[in-house]
């Protein structure tokens, strides 16, 4: 997989689609991001972004989850295949 393609998931601007590539956490804030459904292969869509930029809304399996940018930012997707 062309590694240049993978952007942070706090980059997409909304009504941007993607899907996951890879997590980029640990410990309890990778097991709650899995627990969400954010797995590597789910397809997921900003939605929306608070006033301030924070947190930002994505659509995820049919579910909107709001995380934190500086959460958003350690998973990578790739926006050029969907």
């Amino acid at each position: 997989m062309d590694t240049q393609l993978l952007v942070p998931l706090s980059t997409l601007k909304q009504g941007e689609k993607a899907y996951v590539v890879d997590l980029e956490l640990n410990g309890l804030l990778r097991r709650r991001v899995l627990d969400l459904g954010i797995v590597p292969g789910t397809s997921l869509q900003c939605v929306g972004t608070a006033p301030a930029g924070d947190p930002i809304a994505y659509l995820v399996r049919g579910t909107v989850i709001a995380l934190r940018s500086e959460d958003a930012r350690s998973i990578r997707v790739n926006s050029a295949l969907v």
